[in-house]
């Protein structure tokens, strides 16, 4: 493997999908943590648009007091997109429009 100087890396391994058993090296972020979604864009054969696998980053194993020190990631087939930013000022999608004593009548 290329030197990546002052970029860190861990081994993380996958389970599940195309990728299952094997451990490759993830950057890690400013925090010392893998980034919670990995994906690998897999080129089809045939010239068309590529294919996209989605892994979610999951604990390894639980350690003291239930924190985790070690991560791996898991397949997700329907690749589903991680949860947006739920900033204070968000309203969730299925409020209705208006406000809340709001008759209509």
């Amino acid at each position: 493997m290329a030197d990546t100087g002052a970029v860190k890396s861990e081994d993380t391994p996958f389970e599940g999908g195309p990728l299952d058993g094997r451990v490759l090296p993830v950057l890690l972020g400013i925090t010392g943590h893998p980034p919670k979604t990995y994906r690998v864009p897999v080129p089809d054969p045939h010239g068309g648009p590529p294919t996209v696998l989605v892994y979610h980053r999951v604990p390894r194993n639980p350690g003291r007091m239930g924190l985790s020190q070690r991560w791996k990631y898991e397949y997700d087939p329907e690749g589903r997109q991680t949860r947006r930013l739920n900033w204070p000022w968000s309203r969730p999608d299925t409020t209705p429009q208006g406000k809340p004593h709001d008759t209509n009548e």
